[in-house]
């Protein structure tokens, strides 16, 4: 990780600025009106998608997605190892296009709330995802990101050290199994992009049960009319390898931007959002092919503070503001190391490997408090 230990400190910001309107407050107000985060009002104009931006964004992932996966398939008849090949670059447009689907599902990447709804619902057919249901699953995510109480919404699932040693040996073994990198990021794809969107929750509201219904009978329109035109055979050849690629990518991205060494977590009565944005959500500083690749979500610390911001203004707002220059940063390598850490350490404020769950407990830790 990147930066001194004094940049990753956490940061408070509903108040760091407070002081702009002190010398100006009366003196004789008792309770003065909370005063608004600054960072909205230094956000917000970043925060205006540009119509003309926002289509070549779509022009520079969905189209070359679709050139690519018909190229994949004319490769069938010369080597599959040529479709393999192309699999490749054919993935990481898919993944620009779900970072658009994602766009849209905050609202951010088109101007009106139903353009979005529409283009997001369409967009969510390339991705395997259910519009609504996943714009809601999403909105818990941005909610609930670091709080300790309210783990388990939209989040990679995550023990404490004291929560897994507590565990039976059976259920460790269960979570030691999920966070298996082999399982993670091979099996994550097909339990996260084929299986969990297509299931209907019993206790889903009307309106998300119908997100998830008509997505699946679109897909199951879409997928049987190319199977009849290709052959399903050939369909697997071409889509397989691209969601797979793509599906381990976007896990893995989501999974470093919230799972490094000292990500915030708190308890809810100590849980800051602008804290969690800050310092639990990394910038991972990608090489430029990768960023442009991963729709500049690396930047995962603006996306989080302010959700509205479309991932092509995303840099910008980062270099702009000061507020963001003091962020956890993770380089390519950190975020693979990353995935060694397993388990929170409530006693020290860090993500820990499942060792550190074995080693013998400190008088020293265990005086430390939960959080950072």
């Amino acid at each position: 990780m990147q930066g001194p230990p004094e940049q990753r400190s956490r940061v408070s910001l509903e108040h760091s600025r407070s002081s702009r309107s002190a010398d100006s407050a009366s003196p004789s107000a008792v309770q003065p009106r909370p005063e608004r985060p600054y960072w909205r009002d230094d956000l917000a104009p970043y925060a205006q998608p540009h119509l003309g931006r926002s289509l070549r964004e779509l022009a520079t992932s969905v189209v070359p997605y679709l050139g690519l996966s018909v190229a994949m398939y004319f490769s069938l008849s010369i080597s599959y190892l040529l479709t393999i090949a192309i699999a490749i670059p054919t993935a990481g447009f898919l993944v620009r296009t779900f970072i658009l689907f994602h766009d849209c599902t905050h609202g951010s990447l088109l101007r009106s709330k139903r353009a979005n709804a529409w283009l997001g619902t369409v967009l969510g057919l390339f991705v395997y995802a259910p519009f609504l249901r996943w714009r809601h699953d999403h909105a818990i995510h941005h909610a609930t990101s670091g709080d300790l109480d309210r783990r388990g919404g939209g989040d990679v699932h995550t023990l404490t050290v004291s929560e897994y040693q507590a565990r039976a040996p059976r259920a460790r073994l269960a979570y030691r199994l999920f966070r298996n990198p082999l399982v993670m990021f091979g099996i994550g794809p097909i339990a996260a992009l084929l299986i969990g969107p297509r299931i209907v929750a019993r206790d889903a509201r009307p309106r998300m049960k119908r997100s998830v219904i008509g997505t699946n009978i679109a897909l199951a329109v879409l997928v049987a009319g190319l199977c009849l035109l290709i052959g399903w055979e050939k369909f697997l050849l071409v889509q397989a390898p691209t969601v797979m690629l793509a599906g381990s990518a976007g896990i893995w991205l989501f999974y470093v931007q919230h799972q490094f060494e000292d990500a915030y977590w708190q308890e809810s009565g100590g849980w800051s959002y602008a804290d969690a944005a800050l310092q639990g959500s990394s910038y991972l500083k990608l090489p430029k092919v990768l960023q442009f690749f991963s729709g500049n979500i690396g930047l995962h610390h603006v996306h989080h503070l302010n959700a509205r911001i479309p991932n092509y203004n995303l840099q910008r707002a980062h270099d702009e503001n000061e507020i963001f220059h003091g962020v956890p940063t993770l380089s390519f390598m950190d975020g693979m190391r990353s995935t060694r850490l397993k388990l929170y350490d409530e006693r020290t404020g860090r993500m820990v490997g499942f060792a550190a769950a074995r080693a013998p407990r400190t008088t020293a830790s265990a005086s430390a408090g939960v959080g950072r």
